[in-house]
């Protein structure tokens, strides 16, 4: 029988941020984006926030009328980063089957480990605690999906285990939403028939699931009756980086090309430049846009050869904001997202050998690298970014990188 942990670290951001200012532990501190460029909503909050009602993902001025003290703080990708590889670290000395959910979750598969699930994750919320200074929460069971269950039933620093016996009694009485990669739209539709809870899921049939969501309802069916067998990947097929993507809200709506194809050029530079950084290439590129009624929407292409050079994620960029703009609507958010990496796609290098100006323009993204690292992101601008109306700078779309990527930095799904 197998032995799934799911371990999420507590209010990770807000935690992390605790360990370097120890003067901020125990009070409410919300990590947030820059309110003054319109970033200004919660990404994570501290236990002490949570006690107010401040919920991640609320406009910074309702999280201040719940917690008039609520201490703001601007994100620290890179720290995060840190702490999120040094959690892996520690779970390498239990297993190598190791599936990130995110810099702040992981599933682990101790099945063949001598300690049991339990013992193993009273040692690492200890080791958490003494070694990183952070907290974590772990649930214990026979499947990912109750694993993942169990690690949001019981916050900070505390296990559940959910197993063969006692999941019926555990897991579904849950509303349906809880269960793993259900959406929105999937819990109003679901309702619509009566099905509330994750057992009313697992008592409907197969067939009725499967005629009201195709694949996706034989999935929910499996996932509510414990009957996930997916496996956790082992380290070394668990690329660590799934996508990289960065996205803005400018201080004005978007309403012309000019400006559009200004900040989606910004945008495919600083995701070029991670790229490169981490010397990953991308095939898929998608483009995300959220007009000002705040509908979003994303579209995305797929290259025959993958890139990592802001000119072509850029070109392919506009076509799909032509194909899916209509100009008269204006947008308050755009994003830019690469995924399906490699770190060392051939075809790419012999691509860049038999193309001088392909090879021209590496060149030359390489060295406006080298430039930002040693002046900083604005010392080397590109004519096409620049405008005296309506003025954005490259440092409002790096530092935004901080913020909007972290989520997506695992390529998270969005639900059924």
């Amino acid at each position: 029988m197998r032995t799934i942990l799911h371990s999420d670290c507590n209010n990770f951001y807000a935690s992390v941020e605790c360990v370097f200012d120890p003067a901020l532990r125990g009070k409410p501190v919300a990590v947030c984006g820059d309110p003054s460029k319109r970033h200004g909503i919660v990404l994570a909050k501290s236990e002490a926030a949570k006690k107010c009602g401040v919920k991640t993902g609320e406009a910074l001025w309702e999280a201040k009328l719940k917690c008039p003290d609520l201490i703001l703080l601007p994100p620290h990708g890179d720290q995060y980063i840190r702490f999120s590889k040094m959690m892996r670290k520690l779970y390498s000395e239990y297993t190598n089957q190791i599936e990130p959910f995110g810099l702040d979750e992981s599933w682990l598969d101790v099945s063949s480990h001598t300690l049991s699930g339990a013992e193993i994750a009273s040692q690492l919320r200890r080791r958490a605690r003494d070694e990183l200074g952070i907290t974590i929460s772990i649930g214990v069971s026979f499947n990912k999906v109750f694993a993942k269950l169990g690690s949001d039933m019981h916050k900070p620093d505390a296990t559940t285990i959910i197993s063969h016996d006692n999941f019926r009694h555990k897991v579904w009485p849950l509303p349906a939403g809880d269960l793993l990669f259900i959406g929105r739209s999937t819990v109003s539709r679901l309702a619509h028939y009566g099905i509330r809870t994750i057992g009313d899921i697992a008592r409907s049939s197969q067939d009725t699931l499967h005629s009201m969501l195709g694949k996706g309802g034989d999935m929910l069916y499996a996932y509510a009756n414990g009957l996930d067998e997916s496996p956790v990947m082992r380290t070394e097929q668990s690329s660590e980086v799934k996508s990289v993507s960065n996205s803005t809200t400018p201080p004005f709506d978007v309403d012309n090309d000019t400006d559009a194809r200004r900040i989606l050029y910004m945008l495919s530079d600083s995701v070029a430049s991670r790229l490169r950084e981490q010397h990953l290439y991308g095939r898929t590129i998608s483009l995300w846009l959220r007009s000002e009624t705040l509908h979003s929407y994303e579209r995305q292409t797929t290259l025959t050869t993958p890139t990592n050079l802001s000119k072509v994620i850029a070109q392919h960029i506009f076509q799909l904001l032509y194909q899916n703009w209509d100009m008269h609507s204006p947008l308050r958010s755009l994003g830019v997202r690469v995924s399906d990496l490699s770190f060392s796609p051939q075809e790419t290098t012999l691509l860049v050998e038999r193309d001088p100006l392909l090879m021209r323009h590496e060149k030359i993204e390489r060295t406006m690298d080298d430039i930002r690292k040693r002046y900083g992101v604005s010392a080397l601008q590109r004519g096409n970014t620049l405008q005296k109306k309506n003025p954005l700078h490259l440092e409002d779309v790096h530092h935004n990188f901080s913020a909007a990527n972290m989520s997506a930095i695992h390529g998270r799904g969005e639900g059924i």
